[in-house]
């Protein structure tokens, strides 16, 4: 019944639904309609009801039709060849974005908040499961920890085995699994990279449940418990994926002061889309930090291989034959993020590169088995990495007309304006108000604009020929002794800010001498501000590039654990924590015998029992002691491991304030004053470090 009311009401609306959008004004009563909506949507917003939310998207949809529509009928017209090829490149780029704006309303507008299923009160009955932790070229250093982790999952002992699928075929990889008491699968060749290097371990395995972590996500205790429920009371459920939070910076965070108090590049992925995606069982798996039925694997041939995405291309097959996913917003595993801006760009290529394999090989918007719903929850997917040639045309358009004069888009600037207004606000307004605990706004243009230069020749030959390109692993783990600035990475960005200077000082030139230039100064001071905006998030972007130091071979961690400082003397001391890390950790001080004893070991005591670690002292003061783990045994660095990263909420964090807009964009400026800022400072000092350092020093 439902379902026939919603039906008629559809019915009934569709012809209002394209009055609105159809429906010519000129720019005066178009500026009233447009505000008239934004008022609408300022007061609706007062509400949090999802209802309201969602009418206020239909607002938004409604409203960006109708500003496509008015693009396509009214401001198409060219004198030359030449705008009608930036012009109509500048309204193809318009419709990519309005195509990922509406298929982002239907991913995130109904997001699934699924809840963790409790195991059986018999461990006795709980399924088996093989734990696969794939290695090609990372370091033990990496790996080890994974691991530990690993085997510090609460789960029957007899239920669950671990193994190291090492495609590099090292050594002293097989000798830390016998001593870890860890299974050891390698194989002789490295076909197919990481999906080949799974499916042969498939076949050497035999756990009902298969579940994956890249080597560098270490897993909390309650992986498994957490997620293996699922699949007891639904046995259809093939796949359950969890967030991949990472503990270390990533280039963002570390390069961009302001990105430190934001979320994270992944977290709207890893929040609203995903739980979108598991409304409409379209659930992606992500490659690490899952769990998949084993039986649901082996009816599709195991994890796909025929693209460099094996981990999507993978759900995508299960969805196909009627399997469900399930996507569970816990954070219960923690990794490396990508160290370098460099490491990034590969990183998001290979992704990039995955995504259009997949739109050209296994479309989803073909073949048999897919909800209409899944295919378009897909479809976002594979469109969303095309993003590099139209946010290259949106920066450097305006320079059409700044630079060589060319009129791209057929309308009076007022006109312009007037349609452009309620369509961005609303859209702003909207995924502020939906999504603005997960990625706040305007930051979504700095991620993608750092990339987007490198993203269009990898996916134009890929769409291509999809076969083109290789596996890339993403290197984890490393150091950064110096910083630097890595030109390299943002050589294209630093020629299209150039340009877009010399565009806005020719600009201004015609804007104040324009009855000589014979031009319409809106016109001008349209282009302008549109330019001079590409030009802040152009700079926001290249001062990504500067690289700072990373000398911390371990992250830190703040935690308060209980904590008892044992003396050389036998003495022992009540503290806490402030920060812990693999490699060390900082103390309150609790009095002055510091200064006079030795410490020896602390004690870290913890709900679940005590573990004794032997340290040195590195430096202390009234306040803080700064300890240093010294060598110590698998044993008890497994201990560790489950203090300081495998603890069940390690990584549960309080959510990021609601976005706002303004303060937003002002965070984006501080980055552009303070990459100018930082170099300037940076060359005075070196100047001065080289005046004091004498002629005969300096050379």
């Amino acid at each position: 019944m439902n379902k026939l009311i919603f039906s008629i009401l559809l019915l009934l609306l569709l012809p209002v639904a394209a009055l609105i959008i159809i429906t010519p004004m000129d720019s005066d009563k178009q500026y009233i309609f447009g505000l008239f909506s934004i008022g609408l949507l300022l007061l609706l917003g007062v509400s949090k009801s999802h209802l309201i939310s969602v009418i206020m998207v239909v607002m938004s949809f409604l409203m960006s039709t109708r500003y496509i529509y008015w693009r396509a009928t009214e401001t198409l017209h060219f004198n030359s060849v030449i705008e009608a090829a930036l012009g109509i490149g500048l309204f193809i780029a318009e419709m990519y974005a309005w195509i990922i704006l509406v298929l982002g309303y239907l991913q995130t507008t109904w997001p699934l908040k699924r809840k963790i299923e409790p195991m059986p009160d018999d461990p006795s009955t709980w399924p088996t499961v093989d734990v696969y932790v794939p290695s090609y070229n990372e370091s033990l250093d990496v790996v080890r920890d994974t691991v530990l982790a690993a085997q510090c999952i609460d789960y029957p002992r007899d239920k669950m085995k671990i193994y190291i699928l090492d495609d590099g075929k090292r050594s002293e990889f097989a000798v830390f699994a016998a001593d870890a008491g860890v299974g050891y699968i390698t194989r002789n060749d490295n076909k197919h990279a990481k999906a080949g290097n799974l499916n042969h371990a498939m076949t050497v395995t035999k756990g009902e449940y298969i579940c994956v972590f890249d080597c560098d996500h270490v897993a909390t205790r309650a992986f498994l418990q957490a997620t293996v429920g699922s699949f007891l009371i639904d046995d259809r459920l093939a796949l359950i994926q969890t967030p991949h939070y990472f503990y270390s910076p990533d280039p963002f965070e570390r390069n961009l002061s302001a990105a430190r108090d934001i979320p994270n590049e992944g977290a709207l992925f890893y929040g609203p889309v995903q739980q979108g995606n598991d409304n409409w069982n379209a659930t992606f798996f992500c490659g690490s930090c899952a769990v998949i039925r084993r039986s649901a694997l082996e009816q599709i041939g195991g994890f796909a291989v025929e693209t460099v995405t094996e981990d999507a291309h993978t759900a995508l097959k299960l969805q196909r034959l009627g399997w469900n996913s399930a996507f569970l917003s816990v954070p219960l595993a923690a990794g490396l993020a990508t160290e370098r801006l460099g490491l990034h760009v590969i990183q998001r290529t290979r992704w990039a590169r995955g995504m259009t394999q997949i739109f050209r090989m296994d479309n989803p918007l073909f073949g048999r088995g897919l909800k209409w719903q899944q295919r378009l929850c897909y479809l976002n997917a594979m469109l969303h990495f095309q993003y590099g040639l139209p946010r290259v045309v949106f920066l450097t358009a305006p320079l059409a007309y700044l630079l060589f004069n060319q009129n791209i888009i057929a309308s009076s600037a007022s006109t312009i304006f007037a349609y452009v207004l309620p369509h961005l606000f609303l859209a702003v307004y909207i995924n502020s108000r939906m999504n603005g605990r997960f990625r706040y706004t305007f930051w979504g243009e700095i991620y993608e604009t750092v990339m987007a230069f490198h993203l269009i020749i990898p996916t134009v030959l890929t769409l291509i020929s999809p076969k083109h390109g290789k596996f890339n692993v993403t290197d984890k783990g490393g150091l950064l002794d110096v910083g630097f600035f890595d030109f390299h990475i943002v050589k294209p960005h630093l020629i299209v800010a150039v340009l877009l200077g010399i565009g806005i000082a020719a600009g201004v030139v015609r804007a104040v001498m324009h009855d000589y230039f014979n031009v319409d100064p809106r016109v001008i001071l349209l282009n302008v501000v549109w330019a001079s905006l590409s030009v802040i998030i152009l700079l926001a972007a290249i001062a990504v590039a500067k690289e700072t130091r990373q000398i911390r071979k371990t992250i830190r961690i703040d935690v308060s654990i209980p904590a008892i400082i044992h003396y050389a003397s036998g003495i022992s001391a009540r503290t806490e924590t402030l920060d812990l890390s693999m490699g060390g950790m900082k103390l309150v001080t609790p009095d002055e015998r510091y200064q006079n004893d030795r410490i020896e070991e602390v004690e870290l005591r913890l709900q679940s029992g005590a573990v004794c670690i032997p340290v040195s002292l590195i430096g202390a003061d009234a306040n803080v002691i700064r300890l240093m783990f010294e060598e110590m045994p698998l044993e008890k660095r497994r201990e560790l491991v489950r203090v300081v990263l495998a603890r069940a909420d390690a990584w549960i964090v309080p959510p990021y304030p609601k976005d706002r807009p303004l303060h937003s964009f002002a965070s984006i400026v501080r980055c552009v004053f303070e990459l100018f800022y930082n170099t300037w400072k940076e060359r005075g000092q070196k100047r001065k470090n080289a005046k004091s350092a004498g002629p005969g020093e300096a050379t």
